[in-house]
């Protein structure tokens, strides 16, 4: 890997983390996620303007994961409410790879190497650890719970998603009519809640904005260092958000317990690695 392409990935990565970030210290959440997904809508028509109409075999896929996105960021935002970035990001994204693994293991018989086994004993591990501490008060199991719904949704989501690129001859269509197909949760959150739109300051719109432009320019600079890369190689230091995201927790939020959760975080990337590897 090049030194160019190992700052692009880690570049994804600390943007993953940022855009997560944002929502978690917007005010309002719903509008927060309607904004974002506004972003992924913005610049999905702009790629819809210079490439192909994805095939028509892939229509049901981009819209059973439209779906499952509207699980994942009622998910994602109601954990923010209950819990701490960093409980939260570590948790959904470290146990949606394991469930990923589970599920090629059931379903496709793709046998697990002990790397891969220990990834998994690893990532349980810190998500364990992460969630013993969450069983103090109902405020934080209620997190618990939503965070690992959203690693469930990430990991249904990422299955789909994975058929639907490989169904197609330009996956690029097909994430660009998948950004597209978000107008759907806009147009529903910024007509349901429109009042709470419209009593949004300026900077909040446009942090939001700026989140879902973020969080596409991520997934884009992740999905173009998979084609210059190794795949398991920029996909465990993608991972790296997980680390980033808890930097950002415990020093910028100013979360607790320090120590226990850098610690927590570091098991489940390193488990991810384990995983990609």
């Amino acid at each position: 890997m090049t030194v160019s392409v190992f700052s692009l990935v880690l570049l994804a990565a600390a943007l993953h983390a940022i855009w997560n970030a944002v929502i978690k210290g917007t005010g309002d959440k719903t509008i927060a996620i309607g904004l974002v997904a506004l972003g992924h809508m913005v610049l999905g028509l702009i790629g819809a303007a210079i490439l192909p109409l994805p095939d028509i075999k892939v229509i049901p896929f981009i819209i059973a994961s439209t779906l499952i996105h509207w699980g994942y960021y009622y998910g994602l935002t109601t954990a923010y409410k209950f819990g701490d970035l960093s409980l939260i990001y570590p948790i959904a994204r470290g146990i949606s790879p394991v469930i990923v693994t589970f599920f090629a293991f059931f379903w496709i018989d793709e046998r697990l190497s002990w790397v891969e086994m220990s990834g998994v004993l690893l990532i349980s591990s810190g998500i364990l650890f992460l969630g013993l501490r969450s069983l103090s008060n109902e405020k934080s199991i209620t997190a618990l719970v939503f965070a690992l719904t959203t690693g469930m949704l990430i990991a249904a989501y990422s299955v789909t998603d994975g058929f639907g690129v490989r169904l197609t001859e330009n996956p690029l269509s097909y994430i660009v009519w998948l950004f597209i197909a978000e107008g759907f949760v806009v147009f529903y959150i910024f007509g349901r809640f429109r009042l709470r739109l419209l009593k949004s300051s300026l900077s909040e719109i446009l942090l939001g904005f700026f989140a879902g432009v973020v969080s596409t320019v991520a997934y884009g600079l992740a999905l173009y260092a998979k084609s210059l890369a190794p795949l398991g190689i920029v996909t465990a230091l993608r991972e790296t958000s997980v680390i980033i995201a808890t930097l950002i927790g415990v020093f910028w939020f100013k979360e607790k317990p320090i120590g226990y959760r850098l610690g927590a975080a570091s098991i489940v990337f390193c488990g991810i690695i384990f995983l990609a590897l």
